[in-house]
Parts: structure tokens; C-alpha cells; sequence
């Protein structure tokens, strides 16, 4: 009887201890939010709650994406838009003969 009890309780560890291990990584990988795809869906008119509920992410992972997409447009590099092409340089001076 003592050998079963000890059987059960070492394997009922043995699956929690599995389960905290395998949580970890969800939970680090929780982090990864695609706040591209959340400003698209929040340009296109949806609510907080309704961009988290379609992503399933929390309503604080849009809020933050729209604190990191506000602040990035704040700040002077953003500004100067990326996708505007640079100015050609100028062409050398022909060479005199």
C-alpha cells in the first residue's frame, strides 16, 4: 500500500513540475505582439477591445502598442519618413579636355 501511495505522489510531481516547465516558454513567448497588426486593426476603426479580442491579446498589449506607436511617431527620426527616397546626389562634372 506505502508503495503505491509513494508511486502516485512521485508521478503526480513528476506531471506538475512537467507543466510549470512547459508553461515557461508560453509565457516568455506571451510577450511577442505583433504591433504592426494592431495598429492596422485600430486604423481601420476597431476598438481596444475589439483588437484584442480578434488577436486574442490582452487589451494592455494594445494599449502598449499604442503608447510604442505614439511615442515613435513623437520623436524626430519619424518625422523624416522613411519611405521618402533620398535625394540622388549629383552627377560629377563632366571632365574638360
Amino acid at each position: 500500500m506505502t508503495k503505491k501511495i509513494v508511486a502516485v505522489a512521485t508521478t503526480l510531481a513528476f506531471g506538475t513540475a512537467l507543466s510549470f516547465a512547459v508553461a515557461i516558454p508560453r509565457a516568455h513567448a506571451a510577450g511577442k505582439v505583433d504591433c504592426d497588426k494592431v495598429m492596422e486593426e485600430l486604423n481601420s476603426g476597431k476598438k481596444t477591445k475589439e483588437v484584442a479580442s480578434d488577436l486574442s491579446i490582452s487589451a494592455a498589449s494594445v494599449r502598449r502598442c499604442k503608447r510604442k506607436h505614439a511615442k515613435m511617431m513623437a520623436s524626430p527620426a519619424a518625422m523624416a519618413s522613411p519611405e521618402a527616397p533620398a535625394a540622388p546626389a549629383p552627377a560629377p562634372a563632366p571632365a574638360g579636355h
